[in-house]
């Protein structure tokens, strides 16, 4: 059961990883940028808790199957 959720984990780690898009813009995206409510703050620091939630649970559970084996 526990390796099911790793694989699960491990899937949504690279798919949430590679759809992010990059912040380098530059000074085109510093100008462009809309902070209207702060929505897009809001949901790039969701995303960013959601990763790290993430990689911590996928790390904990591949140092259990470690220890185990």
């Amino acid at each position: 059961m526990l390796k099911i959720l790793w694989f699960i984990l491990s899937f949504f780690l690279i798919v949430l990883i590679t759809i992010r898009i990059p912040t380098n813009g530059g000074l085109t995206n510093f100008t462009t940028k809309n902070n209207l409510l702060g929505s897009p703050n809001s949901a790039e620091k969701f995303l960013n808790n959601l990763t790290w939630l993430l990689i911590i649970s996928y790390l904990l559970l591949a140092i259990k199957f470690n220890i185990s084996s």
